[in-house]
């Protein structure tokens, strides 16, 4: 079995102006499907903000909501009802080919049903 590298963030993505909304992450190269992009990085937190990532953690006997505040670029990913990535925990992958200067988008839950 061969042992794929992790590849740094800055090497797959970039921050620019978002035709969605503000700020955006785009693609600096071609990403594959399913293919690892990065990971949700900053401290953990309760509260509620525009930067935090909310994921469902559990052991098997406990498990609950824990927030991530964003610290990295992927902290400007916009929402799309047709999301390119998805979060599995804090990790981000593709969903389907990605080119080179597309934004990445995740679908942001069901509250942002019916949101382009």
């Amino acid at each position: 079995m061969t042992k794929r590298r992790k590849r740094p963030l800055a090497e797959s993505v970039l921050v620019a102006e978002s035709p969605i909304h503000g700020r955006g992450c785009f693609a600096r190269r071609k990403i594959r499907e399913g293919e690892r992009i990065g990971a949700y990085e900053g401290p953990s937190t309760m509260e509620d903000d525009t930067y935090v990532l909310w994921v469902y953690e559990g052991d098997g006997e406990t498990e609950e909501w824990c927030g991530v505040d964003g610290a990295n670029e992927l902290r400007y990913m916009n929402h799309s009802s047709r999301a390119n990535t998805e979060f599995l925990g804090v990790e981000l992958f593709a969903l389907r080919d990605i080119e080179a200067g597309e934004e990445l988008t995740f679908h942001y839950g069901d509250e942002w049903a019916g949101v382009e």
